[in-house]
C-alpha cells in the first residue's frame, strides 16, 4: 500500500526529473540530426577519438576477448585496470556489452541520455528527502542540475558525467549521517563515486569534507557527535574503493605527468565579468583554451540563491559559511594555486575549471533552502533580486570588454531579461491572484522548460561549432574492411603479432579492432615505454599523451614485430607483400618482423647502451656495418615559398595567403634501398604532403615522426620529391636531408636476430615462452615494463631487472626452461583486501549504529 501511495504522491516527479532531462536532450540531439541509426554522432571532440574507441575495447573485454587487467591492444600493452578507472567504470558502461562495434556511437548515444536521466533522478531523490517544498519544484532543480551549463557543454566527456550522478547522493547521504546517524547512503555513494571515476571523485569528495564542515559549524552542539561516524564511514568507503583507487594512483605515480610549475598567482585569461556572463541563458564560449567557467544553474535556481543570502530567514552565520564555500570556488577560477588543486596540481588540457559543476550544485542547493522558506511576504524582496540581476546583465554591454566577450551577442542577454521578467510577472500575480495558482504554476513549467531547452540548445549548438558532431562515417567508414583484414591476420598467428594501419581514422584504432600496435592517445599511458620509443622514432613528445607510429623505418618495423601493414595505397616497403585485399584497404605481410622476445646479453642493461634503433639493431644482430647513411635533398623547385635561413633551421613562410607552400627535391637513390626524407621541424596545425612517384601521403609535421617513407628502390634511380605545406603559420624546419637504409645490411641484421628470436603466445595477463639456452642469456621483450608485471621461470618467481625502465627483459640461465610473465596491477591485491574488509567492517559497524538508534 505505501509503494501505491508514493507513486501516486511522489512517483510521477520522480519519473519526470529522469524523462525530462533525456527528453530535452534527445529533442535538443534531434534538431541538430543525431538519433539512433542517425548519419550524425554524438562523437564531438574526444569522444570520437577517444571514448568511441575505449568502449569498443571495453565491450571485447566483457566478451572474453580481453582481460580486465591488461590489454595488448593499448599501444603495445597497457595497464587495463587503472585505464578504466579514468574512462571506462561509469555505472551505465557494462551496456556496451548488447552492442556490436560498429554500434558504439549508438550504445553513447543512450549511454549518455541514461546519464542526463540520472543525474536528474539523484537529485531529485536528495530534494525530495532534503527540503519541504512541493513536488514540481523538486523537478524544476532536478531539471536545472541535470540540464546545467557544465554537464552540457562539457557532455563529450562523459566520463565525468558520473560524478554528477553521485554527488546529489554524498550529500544526501551526509545529512542522513548528520540528522539521523544513518550511514549507509553515505558509504554506498561514496564507494560508487570512488569506483567510477578517480578524477571526479576527489573534487567530490574535497567538496564534500568541507560541507560537513559548514554543516557543522552551523550548529556544533548538535552535530559534534556525527563528526566521528562521517569520518569512520568516509574512511571505510575510501578503503573499500582501493580496489580500484590504490592500483590507479601507483599507476598515476610510475606514469602520470609532472605537477604544473607554477608561474603566475592568478590564473591568466580570467575576467571578473566570468562569473556573472556564464549565468546568463545559452552563453558558450569555448570549451578549449581562453574559456571561462560554465556556471549556468537555471535563473530560478540562481534568484532564489540569491534570495537564501538576503533574505532574514536564515541565519546570518549559515550565510557565512555557505558563502564561504561559494567564495572558495570563486576563488578558484581567478587564483591560480587554487584553480591547480582542484585538478590535482594538474593543469587541464583544454576543458578547463572541471569543478565549476560545484558552484552549479551548490548553487541550487541553496537555492532549494530559498525556496523552501520563500513566501508572498517576500515579493519586495525577490522584486531588488530581479532587478539587480537586470541591472547588473545591462551593465555588462557597457562595461565588459567587448573583445574578450565577443561571443556574448544582445540576443543572449535580452532572453535572460526577458525569462527574469515573466518569473517575477508570474509570481506576483500568483501572490495576487491565488485561487489561479495551480495554472501558474503550470505556465511557470512551461516558461522554466523552455529556458532549459533553449539554454541546452545553445551549449549543444556552441559544441557542433567547435568541435563538430561527426558524421557515422568518420567512426565507421573502413570498419568492415579492416575488421576482415585484422580477423583473417589471427587465423595465421598463434603468437603475438603487431599490426599498424596506416589509413587509420583514430589513435585509438587498436582498441576497436583489437590488435597491438604503437599509436595510441591516451590520459591513462605508459610514458616510460613511450619516452624510450620516442628515442627510437616514434613520436611521443612531452607528457606522452600520444604516440605515433607514422614515419618511422623499417628497423622499428622488425623490433616491434609489426607483421603487418593495413593500406590503401602499397606501403612501397621493403620485405612487405600483398596479403589480402578488403574492399579499398590493402593487407600486407611484413616478412622480417620479430618476435615479442630476442635473446641477448647482459650488455643490453648498461645506462648509454641502444640509444637509438640503429645502436639497438647493431647491438641484437652483432653487425657493425653502417645501416643508414645521409645524403643532401637538392630543391629545385619553390612555389608560394619565402625561405629565411637561419643556419642549422629554415623558415618558410607564405607569400600568397590562402595557397599552398610547395617545395620539390631531387634525390639520387642508391640501389637496393629504402629511402625516406627527413623533416624535422614545427608548425602549428601544419600538414606535410609528400608527393613520390605518384603517391601522396599527408602527416602532421609536430605530431608525427620524422622519416618519411619515399618507397624502396631496386636500382639507382633519381626521384622528385614534392612536399607541400597545410595552414597558414611559419614552418621552421631542420634543413631536409634524404635518409638511405642498405635492405641488405638491414636483412642481414634481421635474419641474425630471428636465430636469437622467442615467440611469446600471450592470453589475456599472462606472455609465457619455452627457450633452450646453451648458455646465460637475457630475453629481452618489447612489452611494455610495467611494477604489475611478475616473472617466473619454471613457476619459481624471480626479479625483474629494468631495461630502461622501458621494456621487460629477463636474465635465464643455460638449459631449458619456461619463461612465464604474469600481470596484476600494483597494489591490487592490498586494494582487494581492504575492498573485502572495509565493506566487511561497515556492515558491522552500520548494524551497532543502527542498534544503538533503537
Amino acid at each position: 500500500m505505501r509503494r501505491i501511495d508514493w507513486i501516486k504522491q511522489k512517483g510521477w516527479a520522480f519519473c519526470l526529473s529522469i524523462l525530462l532531462p533525456m527528453g530535452v536532450m534527445c529533442f535538443v540531439y534531434f534538431l541538430l540530426g543525431i538519433y539512433p541509426g542517425s548519419e550524425k554522432t554524438i562523437l564531438a571532440s574526444d569522444a570520437l577519438s577517444q571514448t568511441s574507441n575505449f568502449f569498443a575495447s571495453l565491450n571485447n573485454v566483457l566478451h572474453g576477448k580481453q582481460s580486465f587487467f591488461y590489454t595488448w591492444y593499448g599501444s603495445l600493452g597497457l595497464n587495463y585496470w587503472s585505464f578504466m578507472a579514468y574512462y571506462l567504470n561509469g555505472i551505465f558502461s557494462p551496456l556496451i556489452y548488447f552492442f556490436d562495434n560498429s554500434q558504439v556511437p549508438d550504445a553513447l548515444y543512450m549511454i549518455i541520455l541514461l546519464k542526463f536521466g540520472t543525474i536528474g533522478g539523484t537529485f531529485w531523490i536528495m530534494s525530495d528527502q532534503t527540503f519541504k517544498v512541493p513536488q514540481w519544484i523538486n523537478v524544476m532543480l532536478s531539471i536545472s542540475y541535470a540540464l546545467s551549463g557544465f554537464a552540457v557543454a562539457y557532455s563529450p566527456q562523459q566520463m565525468w558525467l558520473d560524478g554528477l550522478i553521485y554527488l546529489p547522493l554524498v550529500i544526501l547521504g551526509i545529512h542522513r549521517l548528520m540528522d539521523k546517524s544513518k550511514p549507509a547512503v553515505l558509504f554506498s555513494s561514496y564507494l560508487l563515486l570512488f569506483l567510477s571515476n578517480f578524477y571526479m571523485a576527489f573534487m567530490i569528495g574535497v567538496f564534500s569534507f568541507l560541507y560537513v564542515f559548514c554543516r557543522f559549524l552551523t550548529e556544533p552542539a548538535k552535530y559534534k557527535k556525527s563528526l566521528l561516524p562521517y569520518f569512520i564511514t568516509s574512511l571505510l568507503a575510501g578503503g573499500a574503493s582501493m580496489i580500484t583507487i590504490l592500483p590507479t594512483l601507483l599507476d598515476l605515480k610510475n606514469n602520470g605527468e609532472s605537477l604544473t610549475e607554477l608561474k603566475h598567482f592568478f590564473t591568466s585569461g580570467t575576467d571578473i565579468w566570468d562569473i556573472p556572463v556564464k549565468t546568463m541563458v545559452g552563453v558558450y564560449d569555448t570549451s578549449k583554451f581562453g574559456s571561462s567557467p560554465f556556471l549556468y544553474f537555471g535563473l530560478i535556481g540562481l534568484i532564489f540563491c540569491l534570495f537564501y543570502f538576503v533574505s532574514p530567514k536564515f541565519p546570518l552565520k549559515n550565510k557565512l559559511l555557505y558563502g564561504s564555500l561559494f567564495l572558495l570556488l570563486i576563488a578558484s577560477v581567478y587564483i591560480e594555486p587554487l584553480n591547480l588543486f582542484w585538478h590535482g596540481f594538474h593543469s587541464p588540457n583544454m576543458f578547463l575549471f572541471r569543478f565549476s559543476f560545484l558552484f552549479s550544485f551548490l548553487g541550487l542547493l541553496l537555492a532549494g533552502f530559498g525556496l523552501e522558506n520563500v513566501t508572498k511576504e517576500d515579493t519586495n524582496r525577490l522584486v531588488n533580486i530581479v532587478m539587480g540581476m537586470i541591472l547588473l546583465y545591462i551593465a555588462i554591454i557597457f562595461l565588459a570588454n567587448r573583445k574578450r566577450y565577443d561571443y556574448l551577442d544582445k540576443t543572449a542577454i535580452a532572453m535572460t531579461v526577458v525569462l527574469l521578467l515573466v518569473y517575477l510577472t508570474i509570481w506576483i500575480i500568483s501572490v495576487k491572484w491565488y485561487k489561479k495558482k495551480m495554472v501558474l504554476w503550470v505556465l511557470l513549467f512551461i516558461v522554466f522548460l523552455g529556458e532549459m531547452m533553449m539554454n541546452t540548445q545553445q551549449m549543444i549548438t556552441g559544441i557542433n561549432g567547435e568541435w563538430r558532431y561527426p558524421e557515422r562515417v568518420a567512426y565507421d567508414r573502413n570498419y568492415q574492411d579492416v575488421h576482415k583484414l585484422v580477423e583473417s591476420t589471427r587465423q595465421d598467428n598463434d603468437t603475438l603479432y603487431r599490426l599498424a594501419n596506416l589509413n587509420s581514422v583514430s589513435r585509438n584504432e587498436s582498441f576497436i579492432y583489437g590488435y597491438s600496435g604503437v599509436s595510441m592517445f591516451s590520459s591513462i599511458r605508459n610514458r616510460h615505454s613511450s619516452m624510450y620509443l620516442d628515442e627510437l622514432g616514434f613520436r611521443s613528445n612531452g607528457t606522452n599523451l600520444t604516440i605515433q607510429y607514422a614515419n618511422n623505418t623499417l628497423v622499428m618495423d622488425a623490433l616491434l614485430g609489426i607483421k603487418y601493414n593495413i593500406s590503401e595505397n602499397d606501403p612501397k616497403k621493403y620485405g612487405f607483400t600483398l596479403k589480402e585485399t578488403a574492399g579499398k584497404h590493402k593487407l600486407y605481410e611484413n616478412r622480417l618482423a620479430l618476435p615479442l622476445g630476442i635473446l641477448t646479453d647482459q650488455g643490453i642493461y648498461k645506462k648509454n647502451a641502444v640509444k637509438n634503433q640503429a645502436e639497438l639493431i647493431q647491438y641484437l644482430s652483432n653487425q657493425k656495418e653502417p645501416l643508414f647513411y645521409f645524403s643532401e635533398a637538392e630543391m629545385i623547385k619553390e612555389e608560394n615559398v619565402q625561405i629565411e635561413d637561419k643556419g642549422s633551421v629554415l623558415f618558410y613562410s607564405k607569400t600568397v595567403p590562402n595557397k599552398l607552400r610547395k617545395i620539390t627535391y631531387s634525390i639520387d637513390v642508391p640501389a637496393r634501398s629504402q629511402a625516406y626524407l627527413s623533416l624535422y621541424g614545427r608548425g602549428m596545425e601544419v600538414e606535410a604532403i609528400t608527393k613520390v612517384n605518384g603517391i601522396e601521403q599527408r602527416s602532421g609535421l609536430e605530431e608525427n615522426g620524422q622519416y618519411y617513407n619515399l618507397g624502396y628502390y631496386e636500382k639507382a634511380e633519381k626521384i622528385q620529391v614534392e612536399v607541400s605545406f597545410t595552414g597558414e603559420g611559419v614552418v621552421h624546419l631542420v634543413k631536409p636531408t634524404a635518409m638511405f637504409m642498405n635492405v641488405d645490411v638491414f636483412e642481414k641484421s634481421v635474419q641474425s636476430i630471428q636465430k636469437q628470436g622467442v615467440s611469446f603466445e600471450t592470453k589475456g595477463r599472462i606472455a609465457q615462452a619455452d627457450v633452450a639456452l646453451e648458455k646465460e642469456q637475457v630475453v629481452l621483450t618489447t612489452i611494455p615494463y610495467d611494477k604489475g608485471w611478475s616473472a617466473y621461470i619454471d613457476g619459481k618467481k624471480v626479479e625483474i631487472p629494468t631495461f630502461k625502465d622501458a621494456f621487460l627483459a629477463l636474465p635465464v640461465p643455460e638449459g631449458k626452461h619456461k619463461i612465464k610473465f604474469v600481470f596484476l596491477p600494483e597494489g591490487f591485491k592490498i586494494g582487494l583486501s581492504l575492498f573485502i574488509s572495509c565493506t566487511i567492517t561497515f556492515v558491522f559497524y552500520n548494524w551497532w549504529i543502527g542498534k544503538r538508534r533503537i
